[in-house]
């Protein structure tokens, strides 16, 4: 049974999709190069470890984008990159023992099945960058043409970041406060110590492939440049990716690309400080952290929990709307207490449709109250946060009136963001903490109880009662028998 549609299109909506563009600092109206071709790509994962909440960030915040870029009936191409060569995972597989194709096979399949069990749809492209090092060695071939790059006597190949006058543009970083700044390597070899590596040649015991410079491989930076380029042409809609990726990785990006193609990329529009930019990408979003006691969660610092392991205490849909119930540019703080109230949150909004029949609806902008102000949450930079507010509105009035209608109003637009699709008794009864009650010993108890109570004896009644609310275990008594939900 379908719940929602996607008949609702761009062309003659009153109110257009604004989002906030990274680059020019400012929320602008989503005008796409092509209407019937809008492009999104997405940095994805670099697969060497199973994928922690930050990543599930990434995966879920740019689904949504995706999910609600196509409710407008926007023609949409979604990639999202796999980066399958690089220092972390030749060092992985050699600590491991295991050929690099195996390390990589194995984490991206971890990788799909954590963003299954989230509700991310598949991207409509994923490419790999050991599938694509022709067309990095093509880009790299370009920028040395252009006077961008320049070969080292070491055998690698580097970006000359002063050869590209807005470099800088996306992060805010003026070339003088890099230069004094950490993340600058001292090397030799370069010509200026900004200069960052697009070919690195070949050290014994790793994987290389043949260049004019010499058997090397591609520093990471090149990567996106070259596949989505390949893609999508010199120019797209959006780029994404975690906030820690604009600089330096999407900054090096813009640097490629636009130097690739001589220099000037073909968008090229004001600055919201009235400064002239240079992009290959129109709109660049960048989702917020998740923080650990006020540090972000990385594998570096030690302080990640993988997707896997809160998997085991807490159902997907619960992590998916703990995700989405915070605006996705925001910090987000992440803590088994913030998780509990997500859940209890979630189980309200499953407990009016556990008690109120959803009838179909087919969601439109105009079709009540509740969807205007929803459409136009979204609509405002992808406002889950106040988009969610508007579901929880729904539910109590669904709940008072009884009314299917706006059960089934809830539901559909809960499934604009993956959400309120699993059947509500099933979602009531699942996620159990790690070595709490099965549903199979819940039910035996269950039955025992009934016994208790047919033979008069209270107080096993009582005990049984109490032993399952112990374990978050909530009866409900009524005529057609008992019914239970987790707390």
């Amino acid at each position: 049974m379908a719940y929602f549609s996607t008949a609702n299109r761009h062309r003659g909506r009153n109110m257009p999709i604004t989002l906030y563009n990274t680059l020019t600092r400012q929320k602008e109206e989503f005008v796409p190069l092509n209407p019937e071709n809008v492009r999104m790509y997405v940095c994805g994962m670099t697969v060497y470890d199973y994928c922690h909440l930050g990543h599930a960030r990434v995966l879920v915040v740019f689904d949504m984008i995706a999910r609600w870029l196509r409710q407008h009936g926007y023609p949409l191409t979604y990639v999202r990159n796999i980066t399958d060569i690089d220092d972390k995972i030749i060092a992985r597989a050699n600590e491991n023992g295991e050929t690099i194709g195996e390390l990589t096979a194995r984490f991206i399949a971890a990788m799909n099945e954590d963003s299954d069990a989230l509700g991310v749809l598949r991207p409509d492209i994923e490419p790999k960058a050991t599938e694509h090092i022709g067309q990095m060695i093509a880009m790299i071939e370009d920028l040395v043409a252009n006077g961008k790059a320049y070969p080292a006597p070491n055998g690698d190949v580097y970006y000359a970041v002063r050869e590209f006058a807005e470099y800088g543009q996306l992060s805010g970083k003026s070339l003088d406060d890099l230069r004094a700044g950490e993340r600058v390597d001292v090397d030799a070899n370069k010509r200026d110590p900004l200069d960052f590596v697009l070919w690195k040649a070949a050290k014994p015991g790793e994987p290389s492939w043949e260049s004019p410079w010499g058997n090397g491989r591609p520093g990471w930076h090149i990567e996106c440049s070259a596949m989505g380029g390949e893609l999508f042409g010199q120019t797209f809609d959006i780029h994404g990716g975690g906030a820690d990726l604009q600089f330096p990785h999407h900054e090096n990006e813009i640097a490629q690309s636009c130097g690739a193609h001589g220099g000037l990329c073909g968008h090229d529009a004001p600055h919201a400080a009235g400064k002239r930019i240079n992009s290959h990408v129109k709109y660049w979003l960048h989702n917020g952290f998740i923080r650990v006691d006020n540090e972000k969660m990385s594998k570096s610092l030690g302080n990640f929990f993988t997707i896997r392991d809160v998997l085991k205490k807490y159902a997907p849909e619960v992590v998916r709307f703990f995700i989405l119930r915070a605006h996705y540019r925001s910090p987000l703080n992440y803590s088994d207490a913030h998780l509990d109230d997500a859940k209890n949150s979630l189980a309200r909004l499953y407990n009016t449709l556990g008690n109120v029949q959803a009838a179909e609806f087919a969601v439109r902008e105009d079709a009540n109250d509740y969807t205007r102000r929803f459409f136009a949450a979204m609509d405002d930079d992808f406002n889950t946060a106040e988009a969610m507010s508007v579901l929880f509105e729904l539910a109590n009035e669904a709940n008072k009136t009884g009314s299917a209608e706006l059960a089934g109003c809830l539901k559909a637009l809960g499934g604009t963001l993956g959400l309120l699709q699993d059947d509500p008794q099933h979602f009531l009864q699942s996620g159990g903490e790690e070595g709490g009650l099965s549903a199979d010993e819940i039910e035996a108890l269950i039955t025992q109880r009934k016994t208790a109570r047919e033979t008069k004896n209270w107080a096993e009644s009582d005990r049984i009662r109490d032993l399952l609310a112990e374990h978050k275990i909530l009866l409900k008594d009524g005529a057609d028998g008992t019914t239970w939900t987790r707390g």
